[in-house]
């Protein structure tokens, strides 16, 4: 990929061949901003964990995933595909078919085929099944068909239903007595929803997320049936990370990959109770806590197994921040002076960098410095290519048509990586060295629902990230020709 190579090879030895292979624990969080953590600035909120994480290895600066919203982010990520290459990588609804069609080379299929026993648990947003679900049946494909050995899945988000368990293809507890009915169209005749039965929530809608009741609260769907195998939200942290620690025990012998996807700190927004008023930002700032509560519990098995050492653990995030985005849950009244995406401009759904610019830590003990920084280029996209070379298998041909092999950079080897990366909101972007072009297009430049800067403008747009990182002064007039040349390059990488 011309602009983006690297002067490694995506299918480079491992660190060492003579170590054990490593473990490799993806954490991989929702909707967390560049400015949400502790260790990137954060005042109003503490993440003593993911600052402990930080501190002990490799904090970046520069990452970015490849789209502003959540299932094309985590497609790119596993695929090494932008997704705005494939229709129908957007958000997904809950009975989506699954878009990673069976056999597709992903992260997991990657490192199964070196060994690795690779399992995924939280969030999975990628869809399930051929097409119109059975939630009452074996769901497949799923996770085992792109290279996992075990999933406990949140099948969509928190805020959508079907509001239940999929573990190895199956609802948790389901009860064929009771099955499971899913619409995206039509409300079932009795059941009660927010719109039509506000009275019923413990959560109001702020714009949407109306329709099933779930657990006192109202969701994008409408669902029937199911009632033993529904979830509780305040639980659902806890639910999780338990799956994610008994899996770390299980494969303790490794290899093994582990993706674990939070639903912390998505809507709705719902902690235990051990973490309400942990915080004075309300549920939004409760969920970090929440969230940083489960980052430790991993940390702290992997310490107990003895596993740290040889163990890659990496953090981030599938998008930018949203601070209301759909119920009253006085996440913007009680911001207090925090800014969730830091010194950048926007957040989810943006064109700005605040959309697609999130953190990313990685600790390896012994392989990778403490306490370093990194300003190095680098996209979620890179993963794939990234991990192959980590484990020293060749990446199948054709996989990972977007992605390099970062791995100098993930271990703090070198100072540099990409040279150029291109996000997906309304419009693609490319920022290639201290120049981000954005392209012109239709959209609004304000969101009134979630009151997000959505970037967009009829004509390009130029900003100097070095000098502007929060995107304030468009230079497109000033420098013509950087916005032709870039717009260019754009549309080639849009060919390839």
């Amino acid at each position: 990929m011309a602009g983006a190579a690297l002067a490694y090879s995506s299918n480079a030895a491992p660190v060492s061949a003579a170590t054990r292979p490593p473990n490799v624990v993806l954490i991989y969080a929702d909707d967390v901003g560049y400015g949400d953590l502790s260790c990137y600035g954060a005042t109003q909120v503490k993440t003593p964990n993911l600052d402990r994480l930080a501190a002990a290895g490799l904090q970046f600066s520069n990452v970015h995933t490849s789209s502003a919203t959540c299932t094309p982010s985590r497609y790119s990520m596993l695929t090494g595909e932008y997704a705005w290459r494939k229709p129908g990588t957007g958000v997904l609804p809950g009975d989506a078919a699954m878009i990673i069609p069976a056999g597709t080379p992903t992260v997991a299929s990657v490192m199964k085929s070196k060994g690795y026993k690779c399992g995924v648990v939280g969030k999975w947003h990628l869809g399930l099944g051929p097409g119109k679900v059975d939630w009452n049946q074996q769901i497949t494909p799923g996770p085992a068909e792109i290279g996992f050995d075990y999933s406990f899945l949140i099948p969509a988000t928190g805020d959508r239903v079907p509001c239940v368990y999929v573990e190895n293809g199956r609802v948790v507890n389901l009860d064929p007595a009771d099955p499971i009915q899913v619409s995206y169209k039509d409300p079932f005749p009795g059941e009660p929803t927010g719109k039509a039965n506000p009275e019923l929530l413990k959560v109001q809608p702020s714009h949407g997320h109306d329709q099933a009741i779930v657990n006192g609260v109202s969701r994008i769907g409408y669902m029937k049936g199911g009632k033993k195998a529904l979830w509780v939200d305040e639980d659902m942290a806890d639910t999780i990370t338990g799956k994610a620690e008994a899996f770390l025990e299980r494969e303790k012998a490794g290899p093994f990959f582990l993706y674990f996807a939070t639903h912390d700190i998505h809507v709705p927004r719902v902690p235990n109770a051990r973490f309400v008023g942990k915080t004075s930002m309300g549920p939004r700032g409760d969920s970090i806590a929440e969230l940083d509560w489960s980052v430790g519990r991993i940390l702290d098995k992997l310490d107990k197994l003895g596993l740290t050492k040889n163990t890659l653990v990496m953090f981030s995030s599938d998008n930018g921040p949203v601070v209301d985005d759909g119920y009253k849950d006085d996440a913007v009244a009680k911001l207090n002076g925090h800014r969730p995406a830091g010194r950048l401009r926007g957040g989810k759904y943006s064109n700005f960098d605040g959309g697609t610019r999130v953190p990313l830590l990685a600790r390896w003990p012994g392989q990778i410095r403490k306490d370093t920084r990194s300003e190095a280029l680098v996209s979620q996209v890179d993963l794939l290519a990234t991990m192959a070379a980590l484990v020293g298998q060749a990446v199948p041909a054709g996989a990972s048509p977007d992605g390099v092999n970062v791995l100098p950079a993930l271990l703090g080897k070198s100072k540099t990586a990409r040279t150029s990366v291109v996000e997906h909101a309304g419009v693609l972007s490319l920022i290639e060295g201290n120049w981000k072009v954005v392209e012109g297009g239709k959209g609004v430049k304000f969101n009134a629902n979630t009151g997000t800067e959505m970037g967009n403008d009829p004509n390009p747009q130029l900003y100097d990230l070095k000098l502007d990182p929060g995107e304030t002064t468009n230079r497109a007039a000033e420098y013509p020709e950087v916005v032709t040349r870039m717009l260019r390059e754009l549309a080639r990488i849009r060919r390839k």
